[in-house]
């Protein structure tokens, strides 16, 4: 039972207060984010054997960097909560603009997304990873964590 309330009780001076759990959850989707879209990315930047296209190579630039700061959030996982706010809000709106209108007129597949609503339904892993707390105190309330104990 130690362990288990180790790992709910928020870390005051370690983690800025954030549950250890929420550290270890943000952990595993820097992880996934680091693997799976680096994977894809740079095995595309490092192959591609054309002439870039300006607006492609920017798309794919900017992908290559989200990859490596999800890679920088296993090590600095608190300082990276903006790469997962970033990824929350992208793929939330995304799937207000494209996909449920989709699906309300009955069109949403593979063919009309292009294999994309996957990766976005995977949006929940951030979501519930996220310390809202931390995240709503730090950045709405614009309030610096304190590590002295109330």
């Amino acid at each position: 039972m130690k362990i288990f309330s180790y790992v709910f009780k928020p870390e005051q001076n370690k983690y800025k207060g954030i549950r250890p759990i929420n550290i270890y959850a943000m952990r595993i989707v820097y992880i996934l984010m680091a693997i799976f879209l680096g994977k894809d990315v740079w095995g595309h930047i490092f192959t591609y054997d054309k002439t870039w296209d300006p607006s492609d190579a920017m798309d794919w630039s900017v992908w290559g960097a989200f990859s490596l700061f999800a890679l920088l959030g296993v090590f600095r996982t608190v300082q990276m909560i903006p790469i997962l706010l970033l990824e929350i809000v992208y793929k939330v709106i995304w799937l207000f603009l494209v996909a449920l209108p989709l699906w309300q007129a009955g069109n949403l597949s593979g063919e009309t997304t292009d294999g994309m609503i996957f990766p976005f339904v995977l949006v929940v892993l951030p979501i519930i990873a996220m310390p809202w707390g931390y995240v709503f105190k730090q950045y709405i309330m614009n309030k610096p964590h304190s590590t002295q104990k109330a």
